[in-house]
């Protein structure tokens, strides 16, 4: 399920995005639900997630910007579209990630618009998230907060940009084909994120986190083959 936040001080701006977004999804045959607040202050004790943000540039007390500043510096990651009565309003929305603004009037049309794109960029960043199952519990981790992977008796150890470590039982096989090509086994025990590579030197991966991953004699010519690669295809 999709779970949709309109904060915006006029009810009647917020109940046209509302009727507008819950007939789309609703045409899309998708589910969602959609939370309403009245305030930036309101907006930022939710402690939910939040898939699509509609959020009023101007408000009464905390302004729309200042609530998106506020929202990204806790690593919110959804997908936030503006409403905002004044254009020039819009070079603003750049720092802080916006995807895309509506115009007061809204218009069906432009509203269509945005979410047809979105959900195309939705699915896009979907296909980089990692399901992860151990027992009952489900984790959903995405491919650019994993740093490099290694196997010990039977368990994957997936550590995260953030330090944690994340462990399940599976073949690192199985895991190097879920992940794309930013990935690569220098070793029969380790799958790096080319990413956070800092260097290479004899054998030795040293990863920006400080980590130092070992790169067995028969991957070591194909690894510098693809680092270049990766530097062409992701960092230009």
């Amino acid at each position: 399920m999709i779970t949709i936040a309109v904060c915006d001080d006029e009810k009647y701006i917020a109940d046209q995005v509302k009727k507008l977004a819950a007939r789309f999804f609703r045409e899309k045959n998708m589910e969602a639900s959609i939370v309403w607040f009245s305030c930036g202050e309101e907006l930022l004790q939710y402690d939910k997630n939040i898939d699509i943000l509609f959020l009023d540039i101007q408000m009464k007390g905390m302004d729309g910007m200042e609530a998106a500043r506020k929202l990204r510096s806790r690593n919110f990651k959804g997908f936030l579209i503006f409403i905002t009565i004044l254009k020039e309003m819009v070079f603003q929305s750049f720092e802080v990630q916006a995807y895309d603004y509506l115009l007061k009037p809204i218009e069906e049309k432009q509203f269509t618009r945005t979410l047809d794109r979105l959900l195309v960029s939705m699915k896009q960043v979907s296909e980089e998230k990692l399901l992860v199952q151990k027992g009952y519990e489900r984790s959903i981790i995405s491919f650019e907060d994993i740093v490099f992977a290694e196997i010990i008796d039977r368990k994957v150890y997936l550590h995260l940009a953030s330090s944690d470590v994340v462990d399940f039982y599976d073949r690192i096989e199985n895991l190097e084909a879920r992940l794309d090509s930013r990935f690569f086994r220098c070793h029969r025990s380790y799958l790096i994120n080319l990413q956070y590579l800092k260097s290479y030197k004899n054998g030795v991966a040293y990863m920006e986190s400080g980590e130092e991953i070992p790169v067995s004699r028969l991957r070591s010519k194909e690894f510098s083959v693809v680092i270049l690669q990766y530097m062409k295809e992701w960092r230009l």
